[in-house]
């Protein structure tokens, strides 16, 4: 999230000393000159559009015969394990035979991040034209490995209103945030693969080991939506919408010397390197990815679709100018407001930024007024990754649950690891936080996408997400919600029953069998529990 950033911005302002002043004065003239792009005609680009014929490929051809059979409807296929999200977008790129088209927050370049780049390499070296959009919002040492596949002919990187400093130098990336915050606060939120135009993977999950959940530290839960029929014709619709933009800017007009062929064998080279190495410690993805599954028993009937009517709903590029007015555009989350509001008996919502501001506390309290049940699964503090995020959540525990919403919070280390889209072997590891984001409404209709129930979601990010009309889908979430929501695996927030202390909330949990009570809430540490506390006491609640 952007406000990693933030909270950098705000740590290096609370610091003191003159050295400290200092680094700041040069940092800013570093950056300054250079904090807002130049104007877009001076990043020449081609305009482009998906595949006119997806139906001339293998995969056009099957799904649109079985779209038809199930009249025009879309089919779809909940992908819930993190390394099940990995392995069948590889499978995937692997399968392409025209078209590859990608738009991600996060593609780290870390094992899985790299094996992915290889894969889309290998693509492009059979024919198959590559289109990758990637936000700048949260670029780490490494990821810009991905800008070497801009020396192969059939593949193009943009990135979507990117930073002026292209390093990783962190106090110098929040310096260049603090003074241009303006345009730098706006983010490319959305997640999406399209293969083809024929078939496609949306959800929450960027590219990165944590999101496949394979990193031993830490793991995010998250899913992905394989989705084919005729929404992918809206999805693709999408992409070339943000593609054309003129906030994407091609990866080659930021770099001081373009890539060539040279940079780009030099990272063929890298990359087979990796892949043995992974093999050799263990982690043998190439037997996976080499089974075929669960790709191939997707498309042998194996692994059923559910087919259902499906609505995209999504921003525009230039959301922020819709926001304030300067010109129509989509604003995806006044869409999923309308379909959360006319649910009549029940609302599960997994988010893992849960700020609901005015809007969304009267959203809840018109469901509440109708009798409507609602519960919310969200990151406890101990499991939280972004404590700013955490810090806005804070604020809104008591006024919910004293509307009767039921609120319970993630645990960092769960005690049954149902529900969780990991083993658990891998769940003993690290630290476990939700990154998904889906709403079951009447366990009927659901709701997947990259959007999280907060303010930077709703008001300062581009999202992207489908409303799929279809109880089995519905019902198969709501029973990964009561998995999840155990007592083994979360706490459960509920005022404290003891008349003296009436107004303050407890968390109630299992721990080894037994039932446990918590007055102070859980934490990795006492300084965690302080920096949350303290980020409450800024107002800066818009902008979480």
């Amino acid at each position: 999230m952007t406000i990693i950033l933030k909270s950098m911005c705000i740590k290096s302002i609370a610091a003191s000393g003159s050295a400290c002043l200092i680094y700041a004065v040069a940092a800013l003239l570093v950056v300054s000159g250079c904090t807002s792009l130049p104007p877009a005609a001076d990043y020449p680009k081609t305009v482009s559009a998906a595949l006119a014929h997806p139906e001339d490929t293998k995969l056009g051809q099957y799904f649109n015969s079985a779209a038809q059979a199930n009249e025009g409807n879309s089919g779809f296929r909940i992908i819930a394990t993190g390394a099940d999200g990995f392995v069948l977008r590889m499978q995937m790129i692997n399968a392409a035979q025209r078209s590859i088209d990608l738009q991600y927050y996060i593609f780290h370049g870390d094992e899985t991040g790299r094996l992915l780049t290889g894969a889309l390499i290998s693509a492009a070296d059979r024919g198959v034209r590559v289109r990758i959009l990637i936000d700048d919002g949260e670029t780490e040492p490494g990821d810009e490995q991905i800008a070497a596949l801009e020396g192969h002919p059939l593949i193009e990187v943009r990135i979507f209103n990117p930073f002026a400093y292209r390093g990783h130098n962190q106090f110098l990336r929040a310096t260049e945030f603090l003074f241009n915050s303006a345009r730098l606060d706006y983010r490319m939120h959305n997640k999406l693969l399209i293969i083809d135009n024929a078939i496609a993977l949306i959800g929450g999950r960027n590219v990165g080991d944590q999101y496949f959940q394979i990193d031993p530290d830490s793991q995010f839960a998250d899913d992905d939506m394989f989705s084919v029929g005729p929404i992918i014709e809206d999805l693709s619709a999408t992409f070339d919408e943000f593609w054309n933009n003129k906030l994407s800017i091609p990866d080659r007009a930021l770099s001081d010397t373009g890539p060539d062929g040279h940079k780009l064998n030099d990272h063929r080279l890298e990359l087979k390197a990796e892949s043995r190495q992974l093999k050799a410690d263990g982690v043998d993805f190439v037997n996976q990815i080499a089974s075929g599954e669960p790709f191939n028993g997707i498309l042998a009937g194996r692994q059923n679709l559910v087919w259902a009517h499906a609505q995209l709903v999504s921003d525009s590029p230039d959301k922020k100018k819709a926001e304030s007015g300067e010109m129509v555009g989509r604003l995806m989350h006044r869409a999923v407001f309308q379909a959360v509001s006319s649910v009549q008996t029940e609302l599960l919502m997994i988010t893992p930024y849960f700020v609901p501001g005015k809007e969304g506390m009267q959203m809840f309290s018109d469901l509440r007024a109708k009798q409507v049940r609602v519960r919310v699964l969200t990151n406890s503090l101990e499991s939280s990754t972004v404590l700013l995020a955490q810090s806005g959540y804070i604020h809104y525990r008591k006024p919910l649950l004293t509307a009767g919403v039921e609120l319970y919070e993630i645990r960092a280390h769960l005690g049954n690891s149902k529900g969780s889209g990991q083993t658990a072997h891998m769940s003993s590891f690290g630290n476990y936080s939700l990154h998904g984001k889906l709403f079951v409404m009447d366990r009927r209709k659901l709701f997947i996408g990259s959007m999280n129930f907060d303010q930077r979601s709703m008001h300062l990010n581009t999202e992207i997400g489908l409303l799929i009309d279809s109880p089995v889908l519905a019902q198969q979430v709501a029973a990964r919600f009561e998995a999840m929501t155990r007592p083994q695996n979360a706490y459960n927030l509920v005022f404290n029953s003891d008349a003296a202390h009436q107004d303050d909330i407890v968390w109630l949990t299992q721990e080894d069998g037994h039932a446990v009570t918590y007055l102070t809430e859980p934490a990795r540490s006492g300084w965690q529990r302080f920096e949350a506390n303290f980020f409450a006491l800024l107002p800066i609640g818009s902008e979480l």
